[in-house]
């Protein structure tokens, strides 16, 4: 892993932490008749602060892209899981809560789990699978699982329901993120023109706006803490799970290295939700009770 790779996926993450913080804050003041509507977003787009979570959230991607052009999606998603680190950073500041036990145990299950999963699964570039049923198949599965979830939280409206939005957006993210890679490629072997023939760039773009429609609506229906856990952990299974399965990556795959890679991930996710349980996480909208309507700040 070159040290730009690092540089861009960190910062990457901490332009996306920051943004997400800023975009809940404003999107928990939203319409309850704007959830998993197109209206959301129109609406949100009147609010400063929103405005703001979205430029940290562009330039995130943005970062995020650079560092997929360089590094392997299974290297740079590991990185990326950790916006959450940044969230609670300013979360924190925003609070006054200090980290405590939790917040330090999250803090280091979430960075040895990166270290450990990176060290030990030696991730590296490989030659992308060209069987074109082997990538539907591993799109269709991923995107599936989101539909399902999306529909699930869609009809419930239950308490479980901005985690099952969240999930599904970091699922529809990952694999954004690894079909940005494959745009990255075709731009490397065939120049721009390469873009405007070829599905993948507009699949990224439907995916990016999906995905942030499913985000906002996590963000408006519950507290900051139920969504961001189940977002940052779903994000780097689905776009490692891209990588393998057909963009050629590759990790070790002896028993004491998947060992390590499965102990990596696991301390991820759990990291993640520690973090995401801490107190410094705002429990629901900043600043009180919900507003009935949307005013620009």
């Amino acid at each position: 892993m070159s040290v730009l790779v690092l540089v861009l996926a960190v910062g990457a993450a901490c332009c996306l932490g920051f943004g997400f913080v800023l975009q809940q804050a404003a999107a928990s003041h939203a319409p309850r008749s704007d959830y998993l509507s197109f209206r959301l977003l129109l609406d949100l787009m009147r609010v400063r602060s929103w405005l703001a979570g979205i430029g940290l959230m562009v330039c995130g991607m943005v970062l995020g892209a650079l560092a997929l052009g360089k590094g392997e999606v299974s290297v740079v998603e590991p990185l990326l899981a950790t916006n959450l680190l940044f969230a609670m950073t300013l979360s924190r500041h925003r609070t006054g809560q200090r980290l405590g036990r939790q917040g330090w145990a999250g803090l280091w299950l979430l960075a040895c789990g990166v270290a450990a999963f990176l060290v030990a699964g030696e991730p590296k570039g490989g030659t992308a699978v060209s069987s074109p049923l082997r990538h539907w198949l591993v799109i269709g599965v991923v995107a599936g699982i989101a539909l399902a979830l999306t529909m699930f939280a869609a009809r419930s409206r239950a308490t479980a329901a901005p985690a099952l939005l969240a999930v599904a957006a970091g699922l529809l993210y990952g694999l954004q993120d690894a079909l940005t890679r494959v745009s990255g490629q075709l731009i490397g072997d065939n120049g721009w023109a390469a873009l405007v023939m070829n599905w993948q760039p507009y699949a990224v773009l439907v995916l990016g706006v999906t995905g942030l429609l499913l985000v906002q609506s996590a963000f408006e229906t519950g507290p900051l803490r139920m969504s961001l856990p189940a977002l940052t952990a779903a994000q780097p299974l689905a776009g490692i799970a891209c990588g393998i399965g057909f963009l050629g990556d590759q990790v070790r795959t002896d028993t004491g290295a998947l060992a390590w890679q499965a102990a990596g991930l696991a301390a991820i996710v759990v990291g993640i939700v520690l973090l995401g349980l801490h107190p410094a996480m705002p429990e629901g909208p900043v600043g009180g009770r919900r507003a009935k309507t949307l005013e620009p700040r």
